[in-house]
């Protein structure tokens, strides 16, 4: 699978591009942002998440720390960390990969999860 063409591919879209439906145990997520955007800080109490570049440059901030990640970069995010995750550039795109508990959704129109983050847009230019 293409992960870098699925992102070129998908225009403006930002959040999650792309989920993975064909594992009942595993859960990976194509995620999208422009320079700016990303995901507010929060807190996952329920399981631990791999974050690996796909395509851009971008932060996940883990308990205060950055971590920068690029293409072929991957960051380890233990439950229970406070996080966030940024965008330098105008094309980052990262995959996701933790266990199963239904498909990521980033949005406005996302339901409520208790310490789930929210998107945040890129400033108005």
């Amino acid at each position: 699978m293409d992960l870098a063409g699925m992102a070129a591919a998908a225009g403006e879209r930002t959040g999650v591009i792309w989920t993975l439906r064909e594992s009942s145990d595993l859960n990976a997520n194509l995620v999208r942002f422009e320079a700016g955007g990303g995901v507010g800080e929060h807190i996952n109490d329920e399981l631990d998440v791999i974050f690996v570049g796909v395509s851009g440059t971008g932060s996940v901030h883990t308990n205060g720390e950055e971590h920068h990640l690029s293409a072929g970069t991957l960051v380890l995010v233990r439950r229970g960390a406070r996080r966030s995750i940024l965008s330098h550039s105008e094309d980052f795109s990262y995959l996701t990969i933790h266990r199963r508990r239904g498909p990521l959704q980033i949005g406005p129109e996302a339901p409520s999860r208790p310490n789930h983050g929210s998107l945040m847009r890129p400033n108005a230019k």
